[in-house]
């Protein structure tokens, strides 16, 4: 029932168990549609990754590493986006991280 039976997922990096220090880590590169409207299929995938990250064992750091996609049309990138409407899926110790391509920088949401 609910959150008390655990369902496996393969994180997309990850430390074993045994690491002296474990992290687990999701990856995700979408960007707004066309005409810059909200890939709201693509968020579903990110909801499910929040999931994963809740359901995960306590002791591991838990890395959500995203693509920075800005919206003219917005003001925003998509993962200011994400986490202003879902912030309230995010577990607490999910840090989010948005990788910039043009200048090869990670900020934290």
């Amino acid at each position: 029932m609910g959150l008390a039976r655990k369902k496996n997922h393969r994180f997309d990096l990850g430390t074993p168990s045994y690491a002296e220090e474990k992290i687990i880590t999701e990856c995700k590169s979408h960007r707004w549609t066309s005409g810059d409207n909200v890939p709201n299929a693509k968020l579903t995938v990110w909801n499910e990754a929040m999931y994963y990250f809740h359901l995960a064992s306590t002791g591991y750091r838990k890395i959500f590493f995203i693509l920075r996609d800005y919206s003219n049309k917005r003001h925003e990138t998509l993962g200011e986006y994400y986490f202003l409407t879902y912030g309230h899926l995010i577990p607490n110790d999910v840090e989010i991280m948005e990788y910039d391509e043009a200048d090869k920088s990670v900020r934290m949401l």
